[in-house]
């Protein structure tokens, strides 16, 4: 059997490492100054060479080479051995797979051990983020005072999950992702050394796929090159899932055009073709972000031919920046959900038919005001946005209920329209009829600002009418206060007394927390605006007995009703 080429072409000396010179450097000059640490953490992306920069530092640890500038030098016997896997003081452990504590305290009682052959134990813990909170306790006084043969070298592709106490005792080492071009020098340097006929696009194409990972863009030409013939883009293409360029191309022109039908189309032609729905959203992003370089001034940072450097040009300059984001944002977010859809196509689908969507603004209409006493304030005027800003002057300045402070309406399309086109006047009556139809559905401020107008001057509200609408003057406090929407809703009781709503809670905290004036005016103003009459709040201290009872404060808690109550008795009121 074949050996892979990402183990075939794995770097043994310090020179043959790509793109990790700032690792490279600091590692040389500890071993050539005999300054090198007991314990080192390597952190990065995958497939950027954390194992691999580990064992040549074990190599050089262990290299019987005479000038340590030299080491590892790959050609002594303890260097061959490493190659080989035979050393036999090289420990290598899957961290993924010996999480226990029970594997770590293993580890501790044989690291007094002497070396059997080189100078230093060598511990490669690969993945070690995956061991348990108690294996990491275990660890720590052997990872801060090992003994002095044994090397700790930990490896990590999340290094946000290592904790502080390991962080601490650690020399830690960040592996970067490596870039497009230094990947694409390397594959085409390793595949004239195999004899492998690649087309110089295929390696480009290889090298964006990879994002980064040195490993999988040798894996990708390894799987590539298995069929021992020319490997072309058509070839690559197919085997890779990915679209041709010309299809990205086409669908951001249907995006600029806002040509719905064709941009379905090329999505379709691209899943016919076998490609993969989330490559294809990448590759639209990727394309997406080169016209967002090219529109901020950094075309050259773009890896394109001339020919598609100008198709790009002319696509980033029929963009407008804000489009453009949107843009990136919607077929980035089809990137991540084409995993959790059904079909494999709809999250770009539904990416298309929002980015080509035209974003209408809808004013709505002004509702009638009543006859009254003239209020302050600006009239109402159309937003910068797209919608209407309603608002009225201060509350006190005017009987008139409240309508709200600031109600924006957003653009609408379809059945929201046809909800925002003028109503005809309903009378007192039919208002309170369709009031008491949808109790439990709170209305929008304006619809609600026209009840309170509805309703008859020197109206009595009722106990019941609080009950009917408590949950819709919950919902308006809560747009004032997320606080005090929670603080109505602990009140053990809520009742009327007179022009006073009485608000009962179990502890002197939450009736403390409640009588702020912010949370005491929020209610007020919700009460008028829902009720259409202004209500006084007062905050008392109850019992333990919950629900919304009438004149809760005044029932005899040691009578019969106060007993049922402490039951989970509620008292009902007649119609």
């Amino acid at each position: 059997m074949s050996q892979a080429y990402y183990r075939k072409w794995r770097p043994q000396t310090w020179d043959e490492v790509v793109s990790q010179e700032h690792v490279v450097q600091t590692l040389r000059n500890a071993v050539r100054t005999g300054r090198t640490g007991h314990a080192y953490l390597f952190a990065g992306p995958r497939g950027t060479g954390k194992t691999t920069m580990a064992r040549l530092l074990a190599k050089a640890l262990n290299c019987l080479d005479d000038d340590p500038a030299r080491r590892p030098c790959d050609s002594c016997e303890h260097c061959k051995s490493i190659n080989a896997g035979r050393f036999l003081d090289l420990i290598e452990i899957d961290a993924a797979s010996n999480t226990s504590v029970d594997d770590v305290r293993d580890l501790r009682d044989k690291i007094n051990f002497a070396p059997t052959q080189g100078r230093y134990k060598v511990y490669i813990i690969d993945e070690v983020h995956m061991l348990s909170t108690a294996a990491f306790n275990a660890l720590l006084k052997t990872l801060e005072e090992p003994p002095p043969h044994a090397v700790f070298i930990l490896a990590t592709t999340e290094v946000h999950k290592i904790p502080a106490t390991i962080l601490s005792r650690v020399q830690r080492y960040e592996f970067r992702r490596i870039p497009v071009a230094e990947i694409v020098r390397y594959l085409k340097e390793k595949a004239a050394e195999e004899k492998l006929d690649v087309d110089d696009e295929v390696l480009q194409l290889i090298a964006r796929q990879a994002t980064g990972a040195m490993r999988d863009a040798i894996s990708l030409l390894d799987q590539l090159s298995s069929t021992g013939q020319r490997v072309t883009m058509e070839e690559a293409q197919v085997v890779l899932g990915t679209a041709t360029s010309s299809l990205v191309v086409d669908l951001v022109k249907a995006v600029l055009e806002k040509d719905a039908a064709s941009g379905m189309r090329t999505i379709q032609a691209a899943l016919d073709a076998g490609t993969d729905a989330r490559q294809f959203a990448r590759q639209v992003v990727d394309y997406l972000r080169g016209l967002l370089l090219v529109r901020m001034g950094n075309a050259d940072q773009l890896d394109a031919t001339a020919e598609m450097r100008a198709i790009m040009a002319g696509h980033a300059r029929a963009f407008e920046t804000p489009q453009l984001l949107e843009t990136i944002r919607l077929f980035n977010n089809a990137a991540a959900d084409s995993r959790g859809s059904w079909h494999p196509g709809l999250a770009l689908e539904l990416a298309l038919a929002e980015a080509v969507e035209e974003k209408t603004v809808v004013t709505a209409p002004v509702p009638p005001v009543a006859p009254g006493p003239a209020q302050s304030g600006p009239a109402p005027g159309t937003g910068s946005t797209g919608g209407v800003l309603y608002q009225s002057g201060p509350a006190e300045s005017s009987p008139t209920p409240a309508r709200g402070a600031a109600v924006y309406a957003p653009a609408a399309s379809g059945a929201a329209q046809r909800e925002a086109e003028p109503q005809p006047q309903r009378r007192p009556a039919e208002e309170t009829t369709r009031r008491a139809e949808k109790p439990q559905t709170p209305p929008p401020p304006a619809q609600a600002a026209d009840l309170a107008d509805a309703a008859p001057g020197g109206r009595t509200v009722t106990q019941q009418d609080i009950q009917q609408n408590w949950q819709r003057i919950r919902q308006m406090v809560r747009r004032s206060s997320k606080m005090a929407e929670g603080l109505l809703n602990s009140a053990r009781s809520v009742s009327l007394k007179g022009d006073t709503l009485v608000l009962g809670y179990q502890t002197d905290v939450l009736k403390s927390k409640m009588e702020t004036a912010e949370n005491i005016d929020a209610t007020r103003q919700a009460l008028q605006t829902i009720l259409g009459v202004r209500l006084n709040v007062k905050c008392i201290v109850v019992g333990s007995r919950g629900g919304m009872q009438a004149s809760d404060a005044d029932i005899d808690g040691d009578g019969m009703v106060g007993t049922a109550l402490d039951l989970g008795g509620k008292i009902v009121y007649d119609e």
